[in-house]
């Protein structure tokens, strides 16, 4: 009898179990979480209800088939919730939670088989004879046929310009959802990024240090754009744009049909555009060469992650009366150095004059978003995979080489049977799959052609119970 291992607590990992147990009927879903509340991984363990959703509720959910099941969650939490609100983070995290345990209320009355592991997995092993074994940290191992990597956020690297003393300090923070355990009241706080993790830090900080001063830095010191405060309408011609748009070859015309697309169009949002373009995003990804989504990310990746990736209206809004109020600096600049030992002495190269300048800081705050490179992290299963060959890091550090269904690639492009992984994981192929409505897209997907798998053996095992079988 098979068993799966879901491997990874947070969201993507919750997606991935809750859809199994409900079409895995004939062998055991593990899920292995670590030592995190299940479920809510990174993205959804914040308590700060000003760190919100920056997707609309009702474009929001755990497993496909869902439909309004989050508006009804967050209306008895908090009243008359509309479709179109942006709601705080913590709040899908409950909701996640809930939606998991329903599933596993079922499954337990419906007599399937699961398991739910607090520890973390250390070791894959590939079976000769098919499957593999994991390992996991009470030194146990689970013997599984299928494995589905649902890591999600790696833990953050230090920047190469930051010294081994600053590190040392306790000054130099590298995870920047954990800033309570900082206690000493800091006067300046540098927060290195200006992208949607950054937003969440500088929001923190000012409530938690009221007087402190606030500096953002990034290279191109560019906010994320922030969303309509209603839903938008579809761009007429969006569909005769993605057809023209999957015919194109290279980022430079991408760029130029969107742009004329815009300037066409002046009764249109650009931001219906570009959300427009959300079913083929992952298509167009594919049909780029390694030199062309090379020049996509070294040119044209923070225009698109400010403009795809937006804010709630009310964190735009917060973050503009910082700067009003001369509580917050941004500076378009590079960091040079971050060295010292309290306080930090941050050194940078201003974008638009070149000069250079240093910055005392009490606190500094590493919020440059996901890390995907697998190769360099210190991620320990991960790294175990890519030494066994059970993985292959994406040669653009953007998670490791998989077919489009998620099934891992090995060192010779061949696919690794039983071996998948969701999420972030997966951005060297599809580049957009972190949010939460392709994160259950893919769950349910797998789900669909594991649970079918299993449905199969079971229907060729009991025909082969009868007489001459």
């Amino acid at each position: 009898m098979a068993d799966i291992a879901v491997i990874g607590g947070g969201a993507a990992g919750a997606a991935a179990f809750g859809e199994l147990l409900a079409r895995f009927r004939h062998g055991t879903v593990h899920w292995v979480v670590g030592q995190q509340a299940p479920g809510r991984g990174v993205a959804y363990a914040t308590r700060d209800d000003r760190h919100l959703l920056n997707v609309r509720a009702a474009s929001m959910g755990v497993f496909q088939e869902q439909g309004d099941a989050f508006i009804q969650h967050a209306t008895r939490q908090l009243g008359q919730v509309k479709g179109s609100d942006f709601l705080p983070r913590r709040l899908f995290g409950d909701f996640i939670q809930a939606q998991v345990g329903a599933r596993i209320d079922e499954a337990r009355r419906a007599g399937r088989g699961f398991r739910i592991h607090p520890e973390a997995a250390l070791e894959i092993v590939r079976r000769d004879a098919g499957g593999y074994a994991v390992r996991i940290g009470d030194g146990r191992w689970l013997e599984v046929s299928d494995v589905i990597l649902a890591i999600g956020a790696l833990a953050q690297r230090p920047l190469r310009a930051v010294s081994s003393t600053a590190l040392a300090s306790g000054a130099y923070e590298l995870d920047p959802w954990q800033l309570e355990r900082h206690q000493q009241v800091p006067r300046r706080v540098v927060v290195i990024g200006t992208g949607l993790t950054a937003v969440d830090t500088l929001l923190s900080a000012s409530l938690r240090w009221p007087h402190a001063e606030l500096v953002a830095v990034s290279r191109h010191g560019m906010w994320p754009c922030t969303h309509s405060a209603l839903p938008l309408a579809s761009h007429p011609q969006q569909e005769a744009l993605n057809r023209a748009l999957m015919a194109c070859h290279g980022v430079l015309p991408m760029l130029r049909l969107v742009r004329a697309a815009v300037d066409t169009a002046p009764d249109s949002d650009w931001r219906s555009i570009i959300d427009g373009m959300r079913p083929i995003n992952a298509g167009l990804w594919q049909r780029l060469s390694h030199a062309g989504r090379r020049q996509f990310l070294r040119h044209l990746r923070w225009l698109w992650e400010v403009s795809r990736h937006r804010m709630a209206p009310a964190s735009g809004q917060a973050i503009q009366q910082l700067q009003e109020e001369g509580r917050l600096q941004v500076h378009a600049a590079r960091v040079l150095a971050v060295d010292g030992a309290a306080p930090l002495q941050v050194t940078l190269r201003e974008r638009a004059t070149q000069l250079v300048s240093t910055l005392q800081a009490d606190l500094v705050v590493q919020a440059t978003g996901l890390d995907t490179a697998v190769a360099y992290g210190a991620h320990d299963l991960l790294s175990q995979c890519l030494r066994a060959g059970l993985a292959v890091a994406d040669p653009l550090q953007l998670g490791v080489l998989a077919q489009p269904d998620g099934q891992l690639l090995d060192a010779c492009g061949a696919p690794l049977p039983g071996l998948y992984a969701i999420g972030s994981l997966l951005r060297g192929n599809l580049w957009e799959c972190t949010a939460m409505p392709e994160i259950r897209a893919a769950a349910h997907q797998l789900a669909l052609r594991l649970g079918g798998r299993d449905e199969a053996a079971t229907s060729r095992g009991h025909a082969g119970d009868g007489p001459g079988g």
